[in-house]
């Protein structure tokens, strides 16, 4: 696998992360040649005008080696975030983001939840996080957590589906709207539209009504996710009422009842992956954003701040997140442990001992060369912490 690094301006960055895409290791059939695509177009500035007028750029660079993909970016949009706004009191501030995938991610056996983990990175370096940190009468404990993007709690979202947390980490909690206009629109064409934490592709809305058949046409994705039917249960530490999406717990998976699986993506065909690849689809409805893995999170997507929740229910009751049940349910290591396994296995070889120094500042939240108590802490119980009362919550 040859080596490519690029450091691309936002406008070209959406311009060539289409033809990035087939640099996934082993592709036969990709096509290849950057062309006059391959231009450093910096200074073109985003969707809202020459980069001049905005307070900071979008910077993403993009490399492939060892059979690992990296994104690092400074999180910033295509246009400028406008924030503080109704809902969300927190003000946009350029990242730091230094995200790997394998470019041959491997399925596992069962869908995989972890919590304290992006989702997954758009093509523009920002992240994906579905879930919110927003419980009924702040109490996580009750198990019912409410949803971003079904409009029942003003969160602040803006025009494309994002938000700001605390940190100033700008995220989306659905379909990237500035981004995939950006990007050519969607409906035309499948549209690759970033990565998730497992290395697997994500998609638009759009995809083959045949799998298999790339001259099938497209059509909007369904996913098998649907509200319960009747009232909540009636029980002291939750919301009861009739399900009617507000909170996560409302909806439940019903294989078949759409074209995508629990995780919100399937096996088929794709511009970038003519002989195939399992991807995952943006819905228009829940879960919008996938809340599951196909594969394994790489470590690089931990927060080391607090679980994202918002999954989907599963066998473990209300509460009890994406897919719980018999081995889904994962914790994650210690954070210093989590960034020193590059390789993900649960050990620390002779190598990641020798990088652990290296590997150790990417918990340098304030990037003040020091790693405090709470930097170190890890991530609390699921479930998060909720937001004070009369106040803004963690997202």
């Amino acid at each position: 696998m040859p080596h490519l690094v690029l450091h691309l301006s936002l406008a070209s960055a959406a311009l060539l992360f289409p033809v990035l895409s087939p640099l996934w290791a082993g592709s036969e059939t990709a096509k290849d040649g950057l062309g006059a695509l391959g231009k450093d177009q910096a200074g073109q500035g985003g969707a809202s005008g020459s980069a001049a007028a905005l307070p900071f750029r979008n910077e993403v660079k993009i490399s492939t080696a060892a059979g690992f993909r990296t994104i690092e970016s400074n999180g910033w949009p295509e246009e400028t975030p406008k924030f503080p706004r109704r809902g969300n009191p927190h003000t946009a501030k350029p990242q730091h983001y230094q995200f790997r995938v394998p470019v041959q991610p491997k399925a596992q056996e069962h869908p995989v939840r972890a919590g304290g983990y992006w989702w997954g990175v758009a093509l523009n370096g920002v992240p994906f996080e579905p879930g919110t940190g927003e419980t009924w009468q702040n109490n996580p404990q009750s198990g019912w957590r409410y949803e971003a993007a079904t409009g029942f709690l003003d969160l602040g979202l803006d025009e494309h589906h994002a938000h700001v947390q605390p940190t100033g980490a700008y995220h989306y909690h659905a379909l990237p709207v500035g981004l995939v206009g950006q990007l050519g629109g969607d409906g035309a064409t499948m549209r690759l539209i970033g990565w998730a934490a497992d290395g697997f592709p994500l998609y638009s809305g759009y995809a083959h009504k045949v799998p298999a058949d790339p001259k099938s046409p497209l059509g909007a994705m369904k996913s098998s996710y649907r509200l319960k039917a009747g009232n909540r249960p009636a029980q002291a530490d939750g919301p009861g009422g009739k399900y009617d999406g507000r909170f996560t717990q409302d909806f439940e998976f019903v294989p078949g009842s759409g074209d995508l699986d629990e995780c919100n993506g399937r096996s088929g065909v794709t511009p970038e992956f003519p002989q195939g690849t399992y991807y995952y689809c943006v819905t228009a409805a829940f879960p919008f954003v996938p809340r599951l893995w196909r594969g394994e999170p790489d470590q690089s997507f931990f927060k080391n701040d607090r679980p994202p929740g918002g999954g989907p229910p599963g066998r473990g009751g209300a509460g009890a997140g994406p897919g719980a049940g018999p081995g889904l349910e994962r914790r994650p290591p210690p954070p210093p442990v989590q960034v020193m396994d590059r390789n993900g296995d649960g050990a620390l070889d002779a190598d990641e001992l020798a990088k652990a120094p290296e590997s150790l500042l990417l918990l340098d939240q304030n990037k003040d060369g020091k790693l405090s108590g709470e930097e170190l802490r890890p991530s609390p119980p699921p479930g998060g912490t909720g937001p004070p009362p009369g106040g803004p919550g963690p997202e």
